[in-house]
């Protein structure tokens, strides 16, 4: 947990002839992370050639994509029981993927001959539709040696304009209704005609070559575009059957030649001689006897095989002591179950290095925390908790992934911050809290309960009702009493697993909530400290580590311990008499002092490395502690929406009908918010107040050899 995997560099030699057994066996054990040949790397030896087998596997693959994209066949989205690979390897060997193609291609090819026939029989349509308009036929206007015709849509008639040309005769056909003329006019003429035309807007009408009138073409061509309407959908019949047909043979083959494909080109990356190969590889440290037991067993010991590192350490040094291509140990993240999850935020920013912590388990533990925090409502929880175990359960893509885990692990927390500690859902305690001295004066002044009712326990529904009506917050136990016109209270032993007894004000405990996100703030802050100075002691020595991180611990404290004390003087005198030290609690000055010792003793640490930037820096401390601040004001924010709402709802309509529509609208509104803002910011404080402490990231992610089959298996026979 928290460190990667430690990892093993293995070599393996064998003879050139036994080199597709070889791709074979690293494909199945799936531990073999590999390290790519370069040419000139070592004498004698060069990258290997694709395995014979490939290219064939290569045009088969592209062939079979093709026919995928023809038919509209998406891999992901195919669901079906795995085919024998023996099975579709017969099938493949016996030219399937080319016949499949040929009656494929045959329906591709028919469909797009009907295709462009119904889009020239609509452009003809288009044209006879205008055409029709005139009262000429269609033979009539071409077969002339002398007279041009031009024909066209047009603006206006340009009859009279025509007639103005000199030395020009004409005959011109105009109709309005469709606004195309026909004009007929001499060859040597044509440009001048033309030119006046354009005038007019002309756009000139290409003229089917068939005769008869245009109303009767333009029928026979619309009974010729319905005719191949319906051919076309027989078409797209017949290729959907096909896809159905060929479906579980398409997405297996495709699988199948992928991974053919891949091991074919495999040699690409290994080192090669005229009589033997050489593997370098990466291998967990922890499977490194196993894999070799693997490989021999298969290999039937005719290979050598050699563990050059048993288990690379963690400091910068060792790894700089390699070669170029050895350096970089591949990253294997490693934790639990849940931790597991919270991988996808940590590789949206980066893979972390092999000597640095992983940051998902911290993530894991931090960010729903906060989440839960900024919702604290169990009326929203409820929801987050089902949406998010429904997308955990059926989502395929990581991203959908990602947002289910925030949903579910953050709604447990939310629901849990909402029933115990805030005591409410959808905006309103459970318990109504009970009133202070202040309020029951102000009931009894303004008339709205007796003046004997000074006692809470003695309260009927009437006084919870006018308690509401003055604070403008709505309970629960306000709610059932009154639409049940009963006491409603809830029992004692309920009220005594809330905090307070009713839980904490989001509102009224303003104060009380900024200083609690300090407190977290401090705490996430000071982890993130640590883990920069346990990353940069493995790296770089505890030395170095110390001056590089290990001063920042000391910084961070005494800043934090100087501000509390700071503020205990700011905010615990009244005017200029806190200024004086003689007005300050007796414990003030001992730890401001401490502070302030601690604080230079940070910065003294950091400077031979940071140099001013260790004095620079301190502001930006402060402003990382108070960023947490928003942990409650987004809680506020939120409450203060539920509480206007609800208010809106309950009070002002009454609760009826419409009140309802409110109250569900400004909840749904609400809900989706707390997602965004709650989301975002919780993130945020991982990415930016805490991980940019001490993540580097830049590491290679470990990717063995694997067989990853979904749509095809091995049978034990095959295995």
């Amino acid at each position: 947990m928290l460190l990667p995997e430690s990892m093993s560099r293995i070599v393996i030699v064998g003879n050139k002839s036994r080199l597709d057994d070889m791709i074979d066996i690293l494909y199945s054990i799936d531990a073999v992370h590999l390290i790519d040949h370069t040419t000139g790397q070592d004498e004698g030896f060069s990258i290997g050639k694709p395995r014979p087998y490939s290219s064939k596997a290569s045009e088969r693959l592209l062939a079979l994509r093709t026919t995928e994209k023809d038919l509209g066949i998406k891999l992901k989205g195919v669901e079906m029981e795995p085919i024998s690979v023996k099975d579709i390897e017969a099938e493949i060997s016996s030219n399937g993927v080319e016949s499949v193609m040929s009656e494929v291609m045959a329906a591709i090819d028919e469909k797009n001959r009907i295709v462009q026939n119904v889009a020239d029989l609509k452009a003809q349509e288009l044209s006879l539709q205008k055409l029709s308009k005139l009262p000429i036929n269609l033979e009539l206007y071409n077969g002339y040696e002398s007279i041009a015709v031009l024909v066209g849509s047009i603006k206006a008639d340009p009859s009279k304009a025509l007639d103005a040309l000199p030395d020009a005769e004409s005959f011109v056909s105009y109709s309005k209704e469709g606004g195309i003329v026909a004009v007929f006019i001499k060859k040597s003429e044509k440009d001048k005609a033309t030119s006046v035309l354009s005038e007019y807007g002309y756009s000139e009408i290409q003229v089917p070559d068939i005769s008869g009138s245009p109303v009767d073409a333009l029928a026979t061509t619309q009974a010729a575009i319905t005719a191949a309407e319906a051919e076309l959908v027989n078409v797209e019949a017949r290729l959907a059957e096909l896809s159905e047909k060929n479906k579980s043979f398409i997405v297996a083959s495709d699988e199948q030649l992928t991974l053919t494909v891949r091991k074919g080109e495999l040699p690409m990356r290994i080192a090669t001689s005229d009589y033997s190969f050489v593997i370098d590889g990466w291998v967990p440290a922890k499977d490194v006897d196993d894999v070799i037991a693997k490989i021999n067993d298969a290999m039937d010991n005719n290979v050598y095989i050699e563990v050059e590192e048993r288990s690379r350490g963690r400091s910068l040094h060792e790894e700089e002591e390699n070669e170029p291509r050895f350096q970089k140990a591949p990253t294997k993240m490693k934790n639990g179950a849940v931790g597991k999850r919270f991988e996808f935020p940590t590789k949206l920013i980066s893979v972390p290095k092999y000597q640095e912590i992983d940051p998902s388990t911290i993530i894991a533990i931090f960010f729903p925390f906060f989440f839960g925090f900024m919702v604290g409502d169990l009326g929203y929880a409820i929801p987050f908790i089902c949406l998010g175990a429904l997308g955990l359960r059926h989502s395929k893509t990581r991203e959908f992934q990602a947002i289910g885990t925030v949903l579910f692990y953050g709604g447990i927390w939310a629901a849990i911050f909402g029933f115990f500690f805030f005591g409410e859902m959808l905006g309103m305690h459970f318990v109504t809290p009970h009133p202070s001295a202040d309020q029951i004066s102000e009931l009894i002044s303004s008339g709205l309960i007796d003046p004997t009712m000074t006692d809470v326990h003695n309260w009927g529904t009437a006084e919870y009702m006018a308690l509401m009506e003055l604070t403008h917050e709505v309970s629960w136990e306000q709610l059932l009493m009154k639409y049940s016109g009963n006491i409603v209270l809830m029992p004692e032993w309920f009220t005594d697993i809330l905090i307070d007894g009713h839980g904490i004000s989001k509102l009224g405990k303003a104060t009380f909530l900024l200083k609690l996100s300090v407190y977290m703030g401090v705490v996430h802050l000071f982890i993130a400290y640590l883990v920069g100075f346990l990353n940069a002691s493995r790296m770089h020595g505890f030395k170095e580590g110390y001056l590089e991180k290990g001063g920042w611990i000391f910084t961070f404290i005494g800043m934090t311990v100087f501000c509390y004390a700071l503020t205990t003087v700011m905010f615990g005198g009244d005017g200029i008499e806190m200024m004086k030290p003689s007005t300050w609690p007796s414990s003030t000055l001992p730890i401001l002092g401490v502070g302030a010792l601690i604080l230079v003793i940070g910065v003294a640490s950091c400077f031979p490395k940071e140099k001013m930037q260790a004095i620079l820096e301190l502001p930006g401390i402060v402003g990382n502690i108070l960023s947490y601040t928003r942990l409650a004001a987004i809680g506020m924010s939120k409450a203060g929406m539920a509480l206007a709402f609800n208010y809106i709802a309950f009070i002002m309509l009454g609760g009826g009908v419409f009140g309802i529509i409110v109250f569900v609208i400004g909840h749904l509104m609400i809900w989706v918010l707390a997602i965004i803002s709650a989301g975002l910011h919780g993130l945020r404080l991982q990415y930016v107040e805490m991980m940019n402490k001490f993540f580097i990231g830049g590491g290679v992610e470990y990717t063995p050899l694997a067989e990853k089959r979904k749509h095809t298996k091995n049978t034990e026979t095959e295995a």
